[in-house]
């Protein structure tokens, strides 16, 4: 019996893993398929903070653990010799209308008021300058924003830094290929859809969108869903950009330059879809877009296509800690678009919980006892 059971190998799982295996715990972690098979396994990458505007303590929580993050990946890095794509490259944002100007500039005061950590300071600047074509003049034609906080990682990178990191603890397992049918926390039991069961002295649900089902599965009584799954395409393009430019970002899409010649482009936000992992016609105007707004990435070689499932609970906001009702059970998901930047503090106050450690304070709204609350 492992001391702690980590249900899901991507991004939440895997920094799970490593906050256990940091504090000593006998851990063992389950995935279905393999490591990054899921969401986390995409090409984005982009690490992007809420509007600086209307401060409140989950922005301030994001805040901090974009700040810290950097940190986290560097001890990693030096670790393991691993590159995990990390970069501050920032990120600019056209405006194409005048009144987005002028709340621009409003945000601009926001993030001087905000945007400190320490001695460090990250900016939000509107400009009037030349773009250089990154983006494209007319894109911009009342400026721009650049912020300085933004940054971004190369998905896979991250994921086999984690991996490797990982294989330094003789008391941490992964298990690939291991489908889960449904958990017993009272009990302390999990059951596989192979048949076999296995036994735990507490488990932490990290499955992504394939946690919902796990956790609806609980309900003494009917409720609605906890959550679902947010089908997302992006595009991976071999083109001569500067790996430290920064991403654009405009109207829900990502133009994100990683090293060695390549830019993820993204993403779609699919609440119905009939094939999950399949990509189709609404990447292609996304690519096109790209090109559009981006000149660069014109008649640039689309490399790789990808579509995948993000968890989306409920509520919105990451479903994070233990279950109320079930002592045994944590849960870590739900995170959507904000995991990769999150994950390293969510599952630090996870795995914080259940050793009776003091930890960072989490929203109110990402806990796992208000979403629950909030379907009874």
């Amino acid at each position: 019996m492992s001391e702690v059971l980590i249900v899901g190998g991507g991004i939440m799982g895997l920094w799970a893993a490593l906050m256990a295996g940091r504090a000593g715990i006998e851990t063992r972690l389950l995935e279905r398929k393999a490591i990054g098979a899921g969401a986390s396994g995409g090409l984005l990458g982009a690490l992007m903070p809420h509007m600086p505007d209307r401060w409140n303590a989950k922005k301030q929580f994001q805040f901090d653990a974009l700040v810290s993050l950097e940190g986290e990946i560097a001890r990693l890095e030096a670790e393991t010799g691993f590159s995990a794509g990390y970069r501050r490259s920032g990120r600019i944002m056209p405006l194409g209308r005048e009144h987005l100007r002028n709340i621009a500039r409003g945000h601009e005061q926001d993030a001087e008021q905000h945007w400190f950590a320490g001695n460090r300071r990250f900016h939000w600047h509107v400009s009037d300058a030349g773009t250089d074509g990154w983006p494209a003049a007319d894109a911009a034609p009342f400026g721009l924003v650049h912020d300085t906080l933004a940054a971004r990682v190369a998905p896979r990178k991250l994921l086999a830094t984690l991996r490797a990191a990982l294989s330094a603890f003789p008391h941490v397992q992964i298990e690939e290929g291991v489908d889960v049918s449904s958990i017993d926390p009272r009990r302390g039991r999990l059951s596989l859809l192979d048949g076999r069961e296995v036994t735990f002295g507490h488990c932490v649900l990290a499955a992504g969108a394939a946690s919902f089902p796990l956790i609806d599965r609980l309900a003494e009584r009917p409720q609605a869903t906890s959550g679902c799954a947010v089908k997302g395409q992006a595009a991976l393009l071999r083109a001569d950009v500067d790996p430290a430019a920064p991403i654009i970002f405009t109207d829900g899409l990502y133009i994100v330059p990683h090293e060695t010649g390549h830019v993820a482009v993204g993403s779609t936000s699919e609440n119905q879809f009939v094939e999950p992992f399949s990509t189709d016609a609404q990447l292609d105007a996304l690519i096109e877009r790209a090109a559009a707004l981006a000149p660069l990435l014109r008649n640039a070689p689309v490399i790789e296509r990808w579509a995948g499932l993000r968890p989306k609970a409920a509520g919105r906001e990451p479903m994070v800690g233990r279950h109320p009702g079930c002592e045994r059970l944590s849960v870590l998901t739900g995170g959507f678009k904000v995991s990769f930047g999150m994950a390293h503090i969510l599952a630090g106050c996870v795995i914080d919980e259940f050793a009776g450690r003091r930890s960072v304070e989490l929203p109110q709204s990402f806990r796992c006892e208000t979403h629950i609350a909030a379907l009874q």
